[in-house]
């Protein structure tokens, strides 16, 4: 059976004015068997894989093209949305100098320092912060007077740290990213400038493990007050964010090892030894991160299961009773190969066994 001459026939021969699927289905298979002179039972596996696949792209062409449609709006719609985002971000740039601006001079520092503080709290630092840490210590070297940078590093990271984690989700691959991103900064700084390389490191993983701490503690208090909105989408991810909860101390360690192992090797010991120091410093990090996951479980816990229960009568509706009966379908294609493999040695076997005697 030729395969192009048979799709073209199914296109041409399929009945779009039958009202039901069925009929429709029923009557090109009908057309198959009188025209092509081939019963169904007999049909070879790409024979009807071609039926089957003409018979899918007619009756969902109409769908299809709609969401190809979609999709390419959706994509117009993320092109634009991340332009509109940048400008957004740039937008803020340029009225945070415009008011810093009003109070240039030596008279209004104090004002300064409280307008950057609002500043980082303002702008997304996610996108910036590999060169605000970078910028941050080089001017903190720069300005280093008593020869002692340690308390400086510390609160600026610590800072930082806190900022960039405290607005968005406390899940392992961004907290892991945004730490790996700040260290990654500090050890730059720390392989150009190896006679300080001791304090900088040292200063900013004591800010990281404090922003941090920050920002769990931050999120443990707002769980109290926290709308309804937000606590389904907590819900949603609730057994993922507990873990992470009772694994924050080892994310941080892996941090650091992480990149300890991408490091020079004077820089990679340097940072084992830090980490090591650092292990009693932790227990705080364990600490807050245990007693925020015990809130979560105790006001939260109730709801995650009827969110669970809730998930269970979904398992009732037409998507997953097809997917329940794809599975069984598949245990029966994997079960008729099986038995077919073993019907097909146990011939090739029997066909042997005169020769044998």
């Amino acid at each position: 059976m030729d395969l192009e001459k048979l799709q073209r026939d199914l296109k041409n021969s399929y009945k779009k004015s039958f009202h039901d699927m069925d009929e429709r289905v029923e009557d090109i298979l009908k057309h198959v068997v009188k025209e092509w002179q081939k019963e169904i039972n007999n049909l070879k596996l790409e024979e009807l894989r071609t039926i089957a696949i003409s018979i899918l792209d007619i009756e969902t062409r109409t769908l299809h093209d709609e969401v190809e449609t979609l999709l390419a709006q959706k994509e117009q719609i993320e092109r634009s949305l991340e332009r509109k985002s940048q400008e957004l971000q740039e937008a803020k740039y340029n009225v945070f100098n415009a008011i810093e601006l009003q109070f240039a001079g030596d008279d209004h520092i104090e004002v300064l320092s409280k307008l950057h503080q609002i500043k980082l709290q303002s702008i997304d630092l996610f996108d910036l912060l590999e060169e605000m840490v970078e910028s941050a210590l080089i001017t903190t070297l720069e300005k280093d007077q008593d020869g002692n940078i340690r308390e400086t590093t510390e609160e600026l990271i610590k800072e930082l740290t806190f900022e960039a984690i405290k607005e968005g989700s406390l899940n392992t691959i961004r907290i892991r990213k945004i730490l790996s991103t700040i260290l990654q900064s500090a050890i730059d700084i720390a392989e150009a400038t190896p006679t300080r390389a001791d304090e900088i490191l040292g200063s900013t993983l004591k800010g990281m493990r404090s922003g941090l701490v920050k920002a769990i503690h931050r999120f443990k208090k707002r769980l109290a007050y926290m709308p309804v909105e937000a606590k389904h989408i907590l819900i949603e991810d609730y057994d993922t964010i507990i873990e992470d909860l009772n694994q924050t101390d080892i994310l941080f360690s892996q941090v650091v090892q992480t990149q300890a192992n991408e490091s020079s090797n004077t820089i990679r010991k340097l940072l084992v030894d830090l980490k090591k120091e650092m292990r009693y410093d932790l227990e705080e990090l364990v600490t807050i991160s245990k007693e925020t996951a015990d809130i979560m479980k105790e006001r939260f816990s109730t709801l995650a299961k009827s969110v669970a229960k809730k998930s269970e009568k979904a398992l009732q509706s037409s998507t997953a009773k097809e997917a329940q009966r794809m599975g069984k379908q598949a245990w029966g294609v994997a079960r008729n190969a099986l038995e077919s493999a073993i019907k097909s040695a146990k011939d090739a076997i029997d066909s042997k066994e005169p020769n044998d005697k």
